[in-house]
């Protein structure tokens, strides 16, 4: 017997067409299949941030560049961001649900990215991500599923605040060495990249 179909509440989330739903398990109950079908497509969400991320990482890994603690800074949040769509995938088996693996697209970003752009496109791409939990937790309150709502916004809502705030404060200091949007890079790059304090992951 299927789950009655609901009807879902216009929504931006990342969604996954292609998904099915396995009813029947007990762990299933009280689990919406919109908030399931939206778990899994943050969760593909979430990889792509990651591929984004190591994409950037490889860009400052290259000889002509070399940055070496630019470059780590983003292949440590790539394997963070990793982590958080593994977490999500875990807390959808858990209560029942299924994953549809995605084609996951090239970020288009390999070439002529320099750190201040970098760091813009992913401030960009958090706040998006602090609007998709957002917006995620509020389905799920919506369709009567608090746990879900919850562990949302404490698991990946808040983590993200402090990442918002990083990159900020990165920014700031990128523009006050002098950074700029030149392909080429510069002294203020090098000068960026010594400051290994400021380059510190957050948790």
């Amino acid at each position: 017997m299927s789950e009655p179909r609901v009807k879902r509440i216009k929504s931006n989330l990342p969604h996954c067409n292609s998904h099915r739903c396995v009813v029947g398990s007990q762990s299933r109950q009280n689990f919406p299949s919109v908030v399931e079908e939206s778990l899994c497509g943050v969760s593909n969400f979430l990889l792509e941030v990651s591929y984004k991320l190591q994409a950037l990482a490889n860009i400052f890994e290259q000889s002509d560049r070399a940055l070496p603690r630019v470059a780590a800074f983003f292949h440590q949040e790539s394997v963070m961001e990793q982590d958080r769509a593994e977490m999500m995938l875990q807390y959808l088996s858990e209560r029942g649900g299924t994953f549809c693996s995605n084609n996951i697209q090239r970020p288009g970003i390999e070439h002529g990215c320099t750190v201040l752009s970098a760091l813009e496109i992913i401030l960009i791409q958090w706040k998006d991500e602090m609007a998709i939990m957002v917006e995620l937790s509020q389905l799920a309150l919506n369709y009567g599923d608090p746990h879900t709502a919850s562990i949302i916004k404490s698991r990946f809502l808040l983590p993200l605040i402090s990442k918002v705030k990083l990159v900020g404060d990165l920014l700031t200091e990128a523009r006050r060495v002098g950074c700029t949007n030149d392909s080429m890079g510069g002294f203020g790059e090098f000068l960026f990249d010594q400051l290994q304090g400021s380059l510190q992951c957050c948790n």
